[in-house]
């Protein structure tokens, strides 16, 4: 694990979050980076060993973490998986639904309503039930912060991105929802729309670099920051937002 700021150790302490698709990318950074800070983890992902490394390498790095095997569009493996991180580190106290899957296919082809309907039971319903099982331990607790992984495709588009778009756009608004009806039990809840964030998956270059106006493309650890610090109590006065995290892509005026 990635040696974190000294400001940092501790911030989180006593705290036990739950990341979902948290086996690679965003979804393991963000597991590291809560870690590294204090919380015990429930790494939540339906890839069960990708899981098992992610854990291993909290746990390895001196933090507490379970790996948790569940699929989260299905309710009752959901409820499940909150129950076995209650069981084992105590009740769940920050949610962050990271775990998501891709869906740009043309709108007339055949495959176009399969997709978009495992899309969205992944991408937004998924969140959705998350929120439903972990809210009785946060109130429990006391006390709660969810993050939704949301994207800037709920902002902006490319061709045949329907399924995806929609379904991140409905998790912007999943999170104003959930603030509004979850404040009277002392939980917050905000999103995180990430930007183009390199996860090895495809190749990056110098132009890919450059054309952020901070001159990078983003990396997990961007979003795993953003994430530490709204699920932290430094930002107790923050919730139903989107930070958008993108090197300031969505604001750049491109001409062709």
């Amino acid at each position: 694990m990635r040696q974190e700021e000294p400001w940092t150790a501790g911030r989180l302490a006593g705290e036990v979050a739950v990341v979902t698709g948290a086996a690679r990318g965003i979804g393991r950074a963000i597991a590291l980076r809560l870690a590294a800070e204090g919380a015990a983890v429930g790494v939540l992902d339906i890839d069960g060993p990708g899981a098992r490394r992610t854990a291993g390498e909290a746990c390895g790095a001196g933090g507490r973490a379970v790996a948790v095997e569940a699929d989260v569009a299905d309710s009752g493996a959901v409820a499940r998986a909150m129950a076995q991180v209650a069981g084992e580190l105590g009740p769940p106290t920050i949610l962050v639904n990271n775990a998501g899957i891709g869906g740009f296919v043309p709108l007339e082809h055949e495959a176009a309503e399969a997709t978009w309907q495992r899309v969205l039971a992944v991408n937004l319903t998924g969140a959705y039930l998350c929120a439903r099982h972990v809210v009785p331990y946060m109130r429990q607790a006391g006390r709660g912060a969810i993050v939704q992984i949301a994207s800037t495709r709920a902002l902006m588009s490319e061709p045949d991105g329907e399924p995806y778009a929609a379904a991140k756009g409905g998790l912007l608004a999943l999170t104003h929802a959930l603030a509004v009806s979850l404040g009277r039990y002392g939980i917050r809840v905000n999103a995180i729309s990430p930007g183009w964030i390199d996860t090895g998956h495809e190749p990056v270059g110098e132009q890919d670099h450059a054309q952020h106006p901070v001159g990078r493309v983003g990396r997990p650890e961007d979003v795993a920051a953003a994430c530490a610090f709204l699920v932290s109590p430094e930002a107790g006065f923050i919730t139903g937002q989107n930070l958008v995290v993108d090197g300031g892509m969505t604001v750049k005026m491109i001409y062709l």
